[in-house]
């Protein structure tokens, strides 16, 4: 991370804290589903339903696909995302284009485009750090708006016994265009959830500091997302020593013994 980067999260984290004071509270369940679709070593799509309410949002239905490109995976990324159904994370570089329609009781529908560019690296200790830089270009009754969202994720697999799950927290800040200014911060912590070969639950927490309005808000969520991961790569690499195909899984089966 650039000393730039480092020194805009520092003044977001001093005035996230800062603004706790004057609040008011406000507690909501959020749901989600993906189902992802590898289409060969370097493209993936997913089709995304969520309750979405990020960056201070109410409550809102986001719904559409997205279509993922990669580089190939770097050994020391898999080693880290072993027992992670999620491709990507072993990729350093991911770019995102997707489209979101947007609908809300009593409101017109609202169209979205997505582009993040997410950045992956393995660090000691077993531990994943991504960033992830998106952009949201919104369509709404003729008028335009975006946002920038950045969003730093930590994370680490640990076994319980043979079973392996991946705690993380993660942070994530909204630069509105209509305010102007950072209006949003978010806390993440949860548990990735592996079932299987093909399903990953996400457990979650989140706590919003929406400063969009005056006094700010303090939302606090509990989130429950739901993964689906298939391909249609006749070799795909398997993510689990459980379900080895035909010894095709030696590193992960190394990394096991060293978790």
């Amino acid at each position: 991370m650039t000393r730039i980067h480092k020194t805009i999260w520092g003044c977001v984290f001093l005035a996230y804290f800062a603004c706790l004071p004057a609040r008011a509270q406000d507690t909501q369940f959020i749901p989600e589903v993906d189902a992802y679709l590898k289409l060969n070593s370097v493209v993936r799509t997913y089709f995304q339903a969520k309750d979405d309410r990020d960056g201070g949002d109410s409550t809102q239905l986001a719904i559409g696909p997205s279509i993922q490109f990669y580089l190939k995976p770097l050994i020391r990324l898999k080693r880290v995302t072993t027992f992670d159904l999620d491709d990507s994370k072993s990729r350093a570089l991911v770019v995102e284009v997707g489209y979101r329609y947007i609908a809300a009781p009593n409101t017109p529908g609202e169209n979205r485009m997505v582009v993040a560019v997410t950045s992956n690296l393995p660090l000691k200790y077993g531990f994943h750090i991504s960033d992830r830089n998106r952009a949201d270009l919104d369509w709404k009754s003729g008028d335009f708006t975006w946002r920038y969202r950045n969003k730093l994720t930590l994370e680490r697999t640990f076994a319980i016994h043979s079973y392996h799950l991946i705690p993380y927290v993660a942070a994530e800040l909204f630069y509105e265009s209509q305010y102007g200014k950072i209006s949003t911060t978010s806390i993440y912590a949860g548990t990735l959830l592996p079932v299987g070969k093909h399903v990953e639950f996400n457990p979650y927490y989140e706590h919003d500091n929406d400063t969009n309005k005056h006094p700010n808000k303090q939302v606090n969520s509990a989130g429950l997302a739901v993964y689906f991961f298939f391909s249609l790569e006749e070799n795909e690499p398997c993510n689990d020593v459980r379900y080895e195909p035909r010894g095709k899984c030696v590193l992960q089966r190394i990394y096991a013994t060293t978790i």
